[in-house]
């Protein structure tokens, strides 16, 4: 197990961050860490890294248990953080170089490190850059570069594509899963759902300090009340078709603002001839109809109440 959380509670004076938060990494995942603000994300992060105190609880990391002074243990980590951690007066190369040489001091192993991750995230052509001089998506490529440059093996990645334009999106993507795949573990908070789609095979819910719903995608998705909807275009249905139309076997929830319908139902199969009889025998046109499955943005507005960007 790469981290063990248990029962860990952290307070600032009367409010509770953390609330007996347990938590576990295998070796080899992608967790995505989710939680609205304010949810407890930040505290935890900083807590397994012995960047913050906490009152009560253990944290273990590869077996270990984690405090400010497992140097050993840091040497594993590497940590990209939301905010830009780079400076301004080195050119990308030197950047990567010197955050490099925190952890390996022989020069050559060094410099095949630095050539390695700089052609990972796509860095080749703007390594005598400053970061002035730089993009916002290439300078989260570089902020990348500089937290896995020593290849740690259990890697944070907090928010790493905020702001960023589609094709560095694209390329730290495609980064993080290359690091998974040559072993590394890791865990990653961000605010798009179809980043963890694509990335997490374990995926966990907290609020208010505590965790409220983990699994893979298909484990959480199976938790909320309809797994899918049918989306259609149907203007002018009156508070009778609406009833009617609720009344309809399978149909658990449905959702009308005059011109879009959207039917949520727990079996497409069962609802979606009696649906489509009813619009026939009542004459009622329809267009544009869609059939979804649920997503992971459904799963955590069911079940926290709130939205991710809260």
């Amino acid at each position: 197990m790469m981290i063990e959380i248990e029962n860990l509670v952290k307070r600032y004076g009367d409010f509770i961050a953390l609330n007996h938060l347990n938590l576990q990494v295998k070796k080899g995942e992608v967790l995505g860490l989710l939680g609205p603000n304010g949810s407890g994300k930040s505290t935890t992060m900083n807590c397994i890294l012995s960047l913050l105190a906490y009152d009560r609880g253990s944290i273990k990391l590869f077996g270990e248990e984690m405090t400010p002074e497992k140097y050993h243990l840091k040497q594993k980590i590497g940590v990209v953080p939301q905010e830009i951690a780079v400076f301004e007066e080195l050119t990308v190369r030197d950047n990567i170089d010197y955050y490099c040489g925190l952890y390996i001091s022989d020069k050559s192993q060094r410099r095949d490190h630095v050539e390695e991750v700089i052609e990972m995230v796509g860095l080749e052509e703007f390594c005598k850059f400053y970061p002035k001089q730089l993009s916002g998506g290439l300078k989260r490529r570089l902020n990348i570069a500089c937290g896995i440059v020593h290849k740690p093996e259990l890697i944070f990645l907090d928010e790493p594509t905020v702001a960023v334009d589609p094709q560095s999106r694209n390329k730290i993507l495609e980064s993080i899963r290359e690091l998974n795949q040559r072993g590394a573990t890791i865990v990653y908070t961000t605010h798009y759902m179809e980043e963890v789609e694509l990335l997490c095979n374990h995926i966990v819910i907290i609020d208010q300090g505590q965790v409220i719903a983990e699994g893979s995608k298909e484990q959480l998705k199976n938790m909320v009340r309809s797994n899918e909807k049918i989306v259609m275009e149907v203007p002018n249905l009156t508070q009778k078709h609406l009833q009617e139309i609720s009344e309809i076997e399978g149909i658990l929830e449905l959702n009308y603002n005059e011109i879009h319908l959207v039917v949520y139902t727990q079996e497409l199969r069962q609802s979606m001839l009696p649906l489509l009889t009813y619009f026939e025998m009542k004459s009622i046109p329809f267009a544009d109809l869609q059939t979804q499955e649920a997503t992971l943005n459904d799963v955590f507005l069911e079940i926290t109440g709130k939205e991710l960007r809260d």
